[in-house]
């Protein structure tokens, strides 16, 4: 993938890997399911967007540290019923 030459982003190194693949997964996830929760349950009022944000705060304190710790599992399990690439 290219990107446009004027944005200069530092990367990370491979070996984290393993902890920003759950941490991106845990951010997006939480945001967008605590938002349809909050929704759900208030309504578009006032409140939503302060509600929101204390469930999405919650909900990716637990989140993440669950995602780190079945991911590994969750690969397994996917290695079993996925046929692998040839090539």
């Amino acid at each position: 993938m290219s990107y446009p030459t004027f944005i200069t982003l530092r990367r990370l190194p491979a070996r984290y890997g393993a902890v920003a693949t759950p941490l991106v997964l845990s951010l997006l996830m939480t945001f967008v399911v605590s938002a349809i929760a909050t929704a759900r349950s208030l309504g578009f009022t006032p409140a939503f967007a302060s509600t929101w944000m204390s469930a999405w705060g919650l909900s990716w304190l637990v989140a993440f540290p669950t995602l780190l710790l079945i991911l590994p599992v969750v690969r397994r399990i996917v290695g079993l019923i996925v046929k692998p690439a040839q090539g």
